[in-house]
């Protein structure tokens, strides 16, 4: 099985006035697992469906390796594809489904029945050879689809979005069998998907787009401890988006009001004093004897955490976490409390939304 690097050079895709893809430029490495994530309508799926030759490019080049694919048919690009609604066809047995993309491509006889037994077995769904699709689970049928998608040893492997229809329970197991089954394999894998904790746990590197345009390219730990914008930050996981006064002409020791109280040695990328924003995961609040006065407004127990929803004195609300096995019990509603954020987690934005920690 050949895996290829994906080069994208400022590919672009209009319908009439709208860019559902304005200018995008990767790189994605050869056996690498990349996700593009990000809200409906953001063009991750159009881009996809751009590498796999569904959709026409309107100006740019992509690339498998060396060689530009922009005019080369869908059915001659290598790929492989796993779709939503996993379009497998439901008047052939399961043996018979992965076996179609073999027997398209003139695989002699010989080798197609061991082939697909390998491909079957990997998914461990050996068993089911012989079975229908409609006496299958949707999640069978996904290892179907992903079985079928693999046997044809494709160059690259596209996903869309493959496991939004599988129930929450489900989509977490089957994550982890594609992840498994790409690591073993070593396919370049460009997965899509607008769930950002599937996204982070099956991930080598993702890019979280926007309006057709790319927000930021990086590792999930990248992406979660150190969002480029406040979209990504408030994209991925929950971010806390707090008003504040930045008192920064000494940028290694800035001063920072926040809902009256003062972060004292918070350090910052470059001099500046003037209002500003921080964003705080909810892990990285607690809860003490100094702090952002607030008030508890309601309390959610989670099993290995608490989530408390806390009016702060200025009028903004927030979400702070408190792990069950640090928590003697749960805090009751209308309590009032103080906040303190971890001044060397929290991020820093100045009046124009740029970062303005390391």
């Amino acid at each position: 099985m050949q895996s290829h690097n994906v080069f994208i050079q400022d590919a672009v895709k209009t319908y009439g006035d709208f860019k559902a893809v304005a200018g995008i430029t990767l790189e994605i490495n050869k056996g690498e697992f990349f996700t593009l994530l990000g809200p409906s309508g953001c063009g991750k799926t159009t881009l996809l469906r751009m590498i796999a030759g569904f959709n026409t490019i309107d100006a740019g080049t992509i690339s498998f390796g060396d060689r530009v694919i922009n005019d080369v048919p869908a059915h001659k690009r290598g790929i492989g594809m796993v779709f939503q609604n996993y379009a497998i066809f439901p008047h052939l047995s399961v043996a018979d489904n992965v076996a179609y993309g073999l027997k398209a491509r003139k695989v002699p006889a010989s080798e197609i029945a061991p082939r697909v037994k390998n491909a079957l077995e990997m998914v461990q769904i050996a068993e089911l050879a012989s079975r229908m699709p409609n006496e299958l689970s949707g999640g069978q049928q996904q290892r179907v689809a992903l079985a079928r998608a693999f046997v044809i040893e494709p160059s690259v492997l596209l996903m869309d979005e493959p496991l939004s229809n599988l129930d929450a329970k489900l989509r977490v197991q089957m994550r982890t069998t594609i992840k498994k089954l790409q690591r073993k394999l070593g396919i370049t894998t460009i997965y899509v998907t607008h769930d950002q904790e599937e996204a982070l746990a099956i991930s080598d590197r993702i890019a979280v787009m926007k309006n057709g345009l790319i927000m930021q390219v990086g590792e999930p730990t990248q992406i979660y401890k150190k969002p480029e914008n406040a979209f990504v930050a408030g994209f991925i996981g929950v971010s806390n988006f707090l008003d504040c006064e930045i008192l920064g002409q000494d940028p290694q020791n800035a001063t920072l009001i926040v809902g009256g109280y003062r972060l004292e040695s918070v350090p910052i990328s470059k001099p500046y004093s003037g209002p500003g924003k921080i964003a705080a995961r909810p892990e990285y609040l607690t809860l003490g004897d100094e702090g952002i006065r607030g008030r508890i407004e309601l309390s959610t127990f989670l099993g290995d955490f608490i989530e408390y929803e806390i009016l702060l004195e200025n009028g903004q609300t927030i979400q702070l976490n408190e792990y069950t096995k640090d928590a003697l019990s749960i805090k009751p509603d209308g309590l009032e409390v103080r906040v303190m954020p971890d001044t060397m987690s929290i991020i820093v934005y100045d009046d124009n939304g740029e970062v303005l920690t390391s």
